[in-house]
């Protein structure tokens, strides 16, 4: 059942019957949804799992955001919570929750990262040359608006183009961010879970980022692909559990 956190500026799910002690972060497009297998299978755990603005039953912000202003929004939960806490990120949610620990390092416990764009992809392919060549018409006038919102929709990514608004202005923002300066402030052991099939964010990207880390361990699990939480549920929560100890 939905409750309202943050003194009503975020909606999200509390599992468990004692106050929250893990916060589970979803990924772009997806909702809170995602952690309902993890966290409630078996004796729940003492958790929230919340809508990040612009998804599930949170509103969109006014605004522009990057990672780190979602972060800091989340950042309020936390008085609601047992701290430190186990901070569960997905992807986006990842994003968001690298922020959170860096900021706030008290606060967190143990950081469990699955799917994260943690590092730039070494294999990243630039956009299409006839892409470029519009976007290079429209900076110069010689293209208008509509032209090049035509070519942003026939070339970019799904994400992309099922959003509109300030919520396109955000994840533009969001997928040129890097990390680097956050991983590197962080002091809590990390936990990275990562699907062996991820297409969007490759175990190559956990790889290269594991030495990064203070204190970091990597898990594989086979024939999963970017949506671990809710296609490997069982796993997240072993991995939930042991970040708990």
């Amino acid at each position: 059942m939905l409750q309202s956190l943050a003194t009503g500026t975020l909606f999200g799910a509390k599992s468990g019957s004692a106050t929250p002690s893990v916060l589970a972060l979803h990924g772009w497009g997806r909702s809170h949804r995602d952690f309902d297998l993890a966290l409630n299978d078996g004796v729940p755990l003492n958790a929230f799992s919340i809508d990040l603005p612009g998804f599930g039953a949170t509103p969109v912000p006014e605004v522009s955001w990057g990672s780190a202003d979602y972060a800091e929004k989340v950042a309020a939960v936390l008085k609601e919570m047992t701290t430190p806490v186990v901070l569960v990120g997905h992807s986006f949610g990842g994003r968001v929750a690298l922020h959170l620990a860096a900021n706030h390092p008290t606060s967190i416990h143990a950081l469990v990262l699955t799917g994260v764009p943690l590092l730039r992809r070494s294999d990243a392919r630039r956009p299409a040359l006839s892409y470029r060549l519009i976007r290079k018409a429209h900076q110069m006038g010689v293209l208008s608006t509509q032209r090049l919102e035509k070519a942003r929709q026939r070339y970019g990514s799904p994400d992309y183009r099922a959003t509109e608004g300030v919520l396109r202005e955000i994840f533009v923002r969001v997928i040129a961010e890097t990390y680097t300066s956050q991983i590197e402030k962080i002091a809590c052991p990390v936990h990275l879970l990562w699907g062996a099939t991820d297409a969007e964010v490759p175990v190559s990207v956990a790889e290269r980022a594991l030495a990064l880390f203070k204190d970091a361990t990597l898990r594989v699990v086979p024939l999963v692909g970017h949506l671990l939480p809710s296609q490997a549920p069982h796993e997240l929560r072993k991995e939930i559990e042991a970040a708990s100890l």
